[in-house]
């Protein structure tokens, strides 16, 4: 290879007035001619005249010399060289490397060169159009249209709903706006950040959808925004309880809460009985449960409050996932002053029961209180995080309301920083909405009354089962839920959950106090809200008393007469007349109740 007479020039950034040149703006190197015998590199290059010129790729055998595309307006221009033309493209060597440069050219030396044919390819209208219509075809297909496959089987679980009875307590059906909000335009924006405050613009809309949700959440539990605040981001209640944990506390701080097979929820801190941490609450946090009495089924406050002296927690925690009684928040209150403890309440699965009115008001004993948006409260799957703001009370002990100015609450910047950015991206804006219109649902007079339906009926089914000689954890319920414990008839909640599946029945599995755990669950738990929603009544859930205990004989008289072994305990499960029979009555009544919200 011929010695190049090009050597390497470092260019300085300086205006185009003193250079009378352009600048370069895509990082090209510039080079200047010198002649064969020069080798140096120059940092003074405005002594001579520089070429702009582009790095292209090491040349090899195959490589079009001379030719290419270049990008001019939009459109693609195609050029041409002579391949032997030395002005334009210069090949030369660097640390033993063939390499090529060519010089970026005007636009004007691009259409007038001697010896360049230049052809522009331009997009024809009709192109532009078919590329448009592709891109607006899929954006209006509906979901038959788009995915047959996942619309039939959606259709199957709208069936599934219709023709069966929900008795999940955590579960429940919305109304069709909150389905149109969830399904609306606005799961579209992004708006990391609060109102007010966001990562990204265009967000005017989202602030107002936002700030209204707050408004409504605070006025449907009767809060003055002086003294309470709210965050409606969570994307869960468990969500919405880390973001407690990580706002006030520091890895392996300690936090305690209600047993899970008492009847707790993981979040509040859950250990396998191998040892083994189960929920994040016990990963980063040192956590230490309360139990409740073998005996009576309700909170040992005697031991709770012996554990909390020694234990010494940060956040003591009352509420749980099934607890079917009332909570005592005065004596948490008391608890968690003698202990130091922020006092936090799960409301999660009495949510609707606290905003009606219908049972004791954790607000005015607690610091923070967290909720899910479903199941009782009949809105969008998420969650929602209270917290105390303003002056804090005089005496401890006493109702949070009574307050001064010596010393004020300081939760409202620590948990909002911990939904975002510490935990969480942006809000869902869709869910947010749809919360926004189940919260201003909750703050009617139907709603209410619906709230004093789900209790009455939850008690309804408890009398019906206590008659049929059914034992009931407490012994009845306070609340929308009730536990059933079917060791006696020699189920598990897990095989008693499967049969009712099998006859359209959905409850769910739960450990009981004294049994070996959540792996082989001793009974089940039935809420009343769903079926509420439905439009059933107290005679209802006596009809659907004498369902769950049919079932339940029936389970137990074939795990008699073919054992507990899986395989024939389920073909014996799928031959049976009478659970088909049981299924055909419970399709025939479930049908006669409207499923809210859908046109079934």
């Amino acid at each position: 290879m011929m010695e190049s007479n090009l050597s390497l020039g470092l260019v300085p950034s300086v205006s185009p007035a003193a250079t009378h040149r352009s600048q370069i703006s895509d990082g090209s190197i510039s080079l200047r001619e010198t002649s064969s015998a020069s080798s140096a590199v120059s940092v003074h290059p405005s002594s001579t005249s520089s070429l702009p010129l582009r790095l292209l790729e090491s040349i090899n055998e195959n490589y079009p010399r001379g030719g290419g595309l270049l990008h001019q307006n939009g459109s693609a221009v195609e050029l041409n060289s002579d391949p032997g033309d030395e002005e334009d493209e210069r090949e030369f060597r660097i640390l033993g490397h063939s390499m090529c440069f060519k010089r970026r050219r005007s636009d004007s030396e691009i259409q007038c060169s001697p010896g360049k044919r230049v052809a522009v390819v331009a997009a024809s209208e009709s192109d532009v159009q078919e590329r448009r219509n592709s891109v607006k075809a899929w954006g209006n297909q509906s979901i038959s249209e788009a995915d047959p496959e996942l619309f039939e089987i959606i259709g199957k679980e709208k069936e599934r709903q219709f023709k069966g009875i929900e008795l999940i307590a955590s579960e429940n059906f919305v109304c069709r706006a909150v389905m149109e909000a969830l399904g609306s335009h606005l799961t579209n924006k992004y708006s990391e950040g609060m109102p007010g405050a966001r990562y990204y613009g265009g967000n005017q809309y989202i602030d107002e959808i936002e700030t209204l949700c707050c408004k409504r959440a605070l006025d449907a539990f009767g809060l003055d925004s002086e003294n309470w605040g709210v965050n409606v981001q969570p994307y869960s209640c468990t969500s919405a309880n880390f973001a407690v944990y990580t706002g006030l506390l520091l890895p392996g701080d300690r936090i305690m809460g209600l047993d899970t097979p008492s009847g707790g929820n993981t979040s509040h801190g859950c250990y396998m009985p191998s040892g083994r941490k189960v929920s994040g609450a016990s990963i980063f946090f040192e956590s230490l449960s309360y139990k409740v009495n073998p005996q009576t089924g309700y909170v040992d406050f005697d031991k709770l409050e012996e554990r909390a002296l020694d234990f010494r927690p940060k956040i003591l925690i009352c509420g749980g996932s099934s607890y079917p009684r009332e909570w005592d928040y005065a004596r948490f209150r008391q608890i968690a002053d003698k202990c130091g403890a922020v006092l936090l309440c799960d409301m999660a699965q009495i949510s609707g029961l606290v905003a009606s009115k219908e049972c004791v008001n954790p607000f005015d004993y607690c610091d923070i209180v967290t909720s899910t948006t479903h199941k009782s409260l009949r809105g969008p799957r998420g969650g929602i995080i209270f917290y105390r703001k303003g002056a804090k009370p005089r005496k401890r002990g006493m109702l949070l309301s009574q307050g001064n100015e010596s010393e004020q609450y300081d939760f409202e910047e620590k948990i909002n920083f911990a939904v975002f950015p510490s935990l969480q991206g942006g809000p869902h804006n869709n869910h947010i909405a749809a919360l926004a219109i189940a919260l201003k649902q909750v703050a009617t007079p139907e709603y209410k009354a619906y709230m004093h339906q789900v209790k009455r009926n939850s008690q309804a089914l408890a009398n019906a089962l206590l008659r049929r000689r059914c034992r009931l954890v407490t012994g009845g319920t306070d609340n929308h839920l009730l536990l059933w414990d079917l060791r006696p008839l020699g189920l598990t909640g897990k095989t008693y959950e499967k049969v009712c599946e099998m006859c359209h029945i959905t409850v769910n599995k739960i450990a009981i106090f004294g049994d070996n755990g959540t792996i082989t669950p001793g009974g089940v738990r039935i809420g009343t809200p769903a079926m509420t929603s439905r439009g059933c009544l107290e005679p209802d859930f006596e009809t659907m008393a004498d369902f769950l205990l049919r079932v339940a004989q029936i389970a137990s008289m074939l795990q008699r007469e073919h054992g507990k072994s899986p395989k024939a305990f389920l073909e014996a499960l799928q031959s049976s007349k009478d659970l088909a029979e049981v299924r055909n009555q419970v399709e025939s009544f479930a049908t006669q109740f409207a499923l809210p919200g859908l046109d079934v």
